[in-house]
């Protein structure tokens, strides 16, 4: 009896899916739960296993599709595994796992779906990959670090159209043109990135969005941070980063301001009694803002932790809907590209985004004298439909408060 194979259900606010890739061709035979297809949609991408060993009889959808739940995309002919398809079976283009290298103890380590489709495409052994994630997990920047070395040795495997879809091809991938010749390229959008557009647009149509500046000095942040950095490590096996002081601070400054940490629904004010923390990181795909859950009750390790399992989730592409739905407020640290100012854009429907920028070395007085410091300028973005300047500027004061003296954090006053 067939068996269909079907793009599974997806989220209400989630309407279709686009199809990336095949990882097999109609008449291979596939083991149960074994990926068949990497489906993208507006956040993640989702992987289609096989329900059931058989031979694929019939693909239905193609790559580059538009799917929505429940459509069909393969047939499989359910049979026991034959005798002649061991090797194929096993090729190293169509790993579910992978045994590492002798530097990893950890062996049958999965591949997430970004980093099975670039092995695919560029024909790679993930045997030969050293993997730096989590357990000795292979992560996409580990296959582009290979990629790298190895370009002079070898050639990788033409693209399939579907690398289109990712990414246009740089300068440094193109033979030298002639003089005169100015080249264009035109790709489609990925899933992401028009949901992208589109929450940017709707942002700034739907919002009565104002920015309001101030600055901060991180001195007293980071002489705690130099002074406790390596018992930190030590006992929490995780980095002491800015980021949990900033986390910490605006959940204090949201405490004091509750309107900041709302959202309108309509003619309606939902004033939400938890803190959800999004915080924005950019992808080879485009942005994404994984959030932190109940951040209030998570210590300085707990929020480090969270953030470098959030970080390694984006780079190998194994973030899930639960992982970026949601969201109370935002902070966006455009500091780590070098940006010394910006107005960062709401992220609807939170009414509050935090931004933050580059550390610099800056004059300043100080009981009458001029001193060195180092300044960072912070932006909030909000919307001033519910949270009025007074409001939106105190609460930028308070997290300037409680970074230039971080007592005030660790003692809960």
């Amino acid at each position: 009896m067939s068996i269909e194979i079907l793009v599974p259900a997806l989220p209400e606010s989630v309407s279709d899916a686009q199809l990336l890739t095949w990882h097999k061709k109609a008449g291979d035979f596939v083991q149960r739960d074994e990926n068949l297809v990497d489906l993208e949609t507006d956040k993640v991408v989702l992987e289609v296993p096989a329900i059931e060993s058989g031979i694929l009889a019939k693909i239905l959808k193609e790559d580059g599709s538009t799917v929505t739940s429940g459509e069909i995309l393969a047939i499989i002919e359910p049979t026991e595994k034959p005798a002649e398809s061991n090797e194929q079976s096993q090729s190293p283009q169509q790993p579910e796992t992978v045994e590492t290298s002798e530097t990893h103890e950890h062996t049958d380590i999965p591949l997430s779906p970004a980093v099975r489709r670039l092995i695919f495409e560029n024909n790679l052994n993930p045997e030969d990959i050293s993997g730096t994630g989590k357990n000795g997990r292979i992560t996409k920047t580990d296959v582009l670090e290979y990629i790298q070395q190895h370009s002079a040795q070898q050639q990788p495997a033409t693209p399939k159209p579907t690398q289109s879809l990712a990414s246009p091809t740089t300068a440094s991938e193109t033979a030298p043109l002639a003089p005169g010749v100015r080249p264009e390229q035109r790709v489609p959008m990925t899933r992401l990135r028009a949901k992208v557009a589109e929450r940017l647009l709707q942002a700034q149509q739907n919002a009565a969005m104002l920015t309001t500046f101030n600055e901060v000095n991180m001195q007293q942040v980071i002489d705690l941070r130099n002074q406790y950095k390596d018992r930190f490590l030590k006992k929490h096996d995780v980095k002491l980063g800015f980021m949990s002081f900033f986390v910490k601070a605006s959940i204090e400054a949201l405490k004091r301001y509750p309107v900041v940490n709302a959202s309108i629904d309509n003619n309606d004010i939902i004033y939400h009694g938890y803190y959800d923390i999004g915080i924005a990181v950019s992808t080879p795909r485009g942005l994404i803002v994984p959030v932190i859950r109940d951040a209030d009750q998570l210590d300085f390790a707990g929020i480090e932790k969270t953030i470098v399992e959030y970080g390694q989730k984006s780079r190998d592409g194994s973030l899930s809907y639960d992982d970026l739905s949601g969201g109370t407020f935002t902070i966006t640290n455009g500091g780590i590209f070098g940006s010394m100012l910006s107005t960062p854009i709401l992220n609807p429907p939170q009414c509050a985004i935090l931004g933050m920028h580059a550390i610099k070395e800056r004059p300043v007085v100080e009981n009458g004298e001029i001193v060195i410091r180092p300044i960072m300028y912070l932006a909030l973005s909000y919307d001033h439909r519910l949270i009025d300047g007074r409001d939106a500027v105190q609460f930028l004061v308070t997290i300037k408060e409680c970074l230039e003296s971080p007592a005030h954090l660790l003692l809960n006053i």
